[in-house]
């Protein structure tokens, strides 16, 4: 049967050519956006069909089991923008290039994030600030910068029960030309997730055996490095550092429900599905790295970490443990503090503040102990001045951050890449929202890989380090398990 073509006559977009064509004078972008209620949506459905052959990307939230007000959807980027360790230019710079010239309008009900560069800022980016050495070697291959320059975006607001289609016009370009390409793109969509959702062949579930992810390293080597970290700790090298291990192996199921997967074992306040096309990135990081709104800039260190009890009365008491265990809370402070010092290197003077202290914050597996230092950009500092001020965050380098980092780089075998790193947004109106890269995913040659670690300090226990990072991937390895043994997914 024959697909009808969409209908691409105008629709109730805002705001009209007229009202662009003032805005132009003053602006260079303008967001042209359709909102409306659509209950019976949800983001799942809405990405599987939009997503298509392209680059695209799945943003939700959901703090301490709420869902979070905003799920964004993008597709068909203008550009996907990758730089690797070794090549020419600033990958700060090259995001910079992309966005800076572009004013966005700020017009009224839009969503917190109408278009702009979305996807990942990997750990090892730091070895452009810092002098961390060269890296390990690398058997994933990622981009160490990997962002889609997003024009085109579906945001949910779940409050609202409301789908908001945004397509950005070009002020700068023929004006009446680019809103037109904008009515068009918002009539596609309007047609698509009007559609049915798209449904791809599976093998049946027992035709797809689970072969459990190999770490790569024994518990014994584990151990050791947390050992050996102890000895240069004792040796006043540093005051803490975050070793890790990776998990590897084939997954016999489609990258996209991995993440489902993930959003139904562990579903965390930034969830993300990543497509770039040779690889995907699917996540449920519990932790922001840094946030940026207008001039505030917030980060909220988590240090302290306890799996959750089988019953109520379980966890009060683990969580008391938690609270008072002197390691774990010289720990926090120690990370405070480095978050503090972050800060400071980019805010205006007396700005830097600590707004919550050592809260409880319970997930589907595991409780933390959180914080939040919150200051003001300094004038002349950017979003990504502050990004690459934090990047990576102390909870998962240690203190002090270039020595921890050189400590990592001699007990671990590969590459970190994207793990400890940051996933989120920049946006064309100058905010940034990151999350960091743990509780995650990488989907490459069919091969999928999930890091861990835990922050060591000089009465750290080996075993127990081990322990914890074992049980920071489980979510991860259990949602892939999940998905693949379910029986059937669209």
């Amino acid at each position: 049967m024959a697909v009808a073509e969409p209908d691409t006559t105008p629709t109730g977009a805002t705001p009209s050519l007229a009202e662009a064509r003032a805005l132009a004078a003053d602006y260079n972008l303008i967001p042209l956006r359709e909102t409306f209620i659509d209950d019976c949506q949800t983001p799942v459905s809405a990405f599987l069909k939009l997503r298509g052959s392209e680059p695209s990307f799945l943003l939700e939230s959901a703090d301490q089991g709420r869902v979070g007000r905003y799920s964004f959807i993008g597709f068909r980027p203008r550009k996907v923008l990758r730089w690797s360790l070794g090549e020419a230019g600033d990958p700060y710079a090259l995001a910079a290039a992309e966005l800076s010239p572009l004013r966005a309008a700020p017009l009224p009900e839009l969503p917190p994030f109408a278009g702009g560069a979305v996807g990942l800022f990997a750990y090892d980016l730091v070895r452009t600030v810092e002098p961390i050495g060269p890296p390990n070697p690398d058997p994933v291959g990622l981009p160490d910068l990997a962002l889609m320059l997003t024009d085109a975006l579906v945001a949910f607001d779940h409050l609202k029960h409301t789908v908001t289609v945004i397509a950005n016009v070009y002020a700068d370009d023929d004006l009446d030309a680019s809103y037109g390409r904008a009515q068009d793109v918002i009539a596609e969509v309007r047609w698509r997730l009007a559609g049915p959702v798209p449904r791809s062949p599976r093998p049946p579930a027992p035709d797809r055996p689970v072969v459990p992810l190999e770490a790569n390293m024994t518990r014994e080597q584990f151990e050791s490095n947390v050992a050996r970290i102890i000895e240069y700790i004792r040796a006043g090298d540093a005051y803490q550092v975050v070793p890790s291990q990776r998990w590897s192996g084939p997954v016999p199921v489609e990258a996209f429900s991995l993440y489902r997967g993930l959003r139904a074992v562990n579903p965390s306040p930034y969830m993300y599905f990543l497509d770039f096309g040779d690889f995907e990135i699917a996540g449920a990081s519990p932790e922001p790295l840094i946030t940026v709104a207008g001039r505030r800039v917030w980060t909220r260190p988590i240090a302290g970490t306890r799996p959750r009890g089988n019953t109520g009365e379980e966890d009060r008491r683990i969580a008391e443990e938690l609270l008072a265990d002197p390691k774990e809370r010289a720990e926090h402070v120690m990370l405070v503090d480095l978050g503090r010092n972050d800060l400071g290197r980019v805010c205006a003077y007396g700005t830097v503040e600590v707004e919550s202290f050592m809260a409880l914050e319970n997930y589907s597996h595991v409780m933390h102990i959180v914080s939040s230092v919150a200051g003001e950009l300094r004038d002349g500092v950017s979003a990504l001045d502050a990004l690459r001020s934090v990047l990576p965050a102390g909870t998962l380098s240690g203190a002090p951050k270039v020595r921890a980092m050189q400590i990592i780089d001699e007990l671990e075998p590969v590459k970190r890449g994207g793990y400890g790193g940051a996933i989120g947004y920049a946006s064309y109106t100058g905010d940034l929202d990151t999350c960091i890269h743990i509780r995650t995913v990488v989907i490459k040659d069919g091969i999928a890989h999930v890091q861990a670690g835990g922050g060591t300090v000089a009465d750290a226990k080996p075993e127990l380090e081990y322990l914890e990072s074992v049980a920071k991937a489980r979510g991860v390895l259990q949602a892939i398990e999940l998905a693949a043994r379910q029986p059937e997914w669209p």
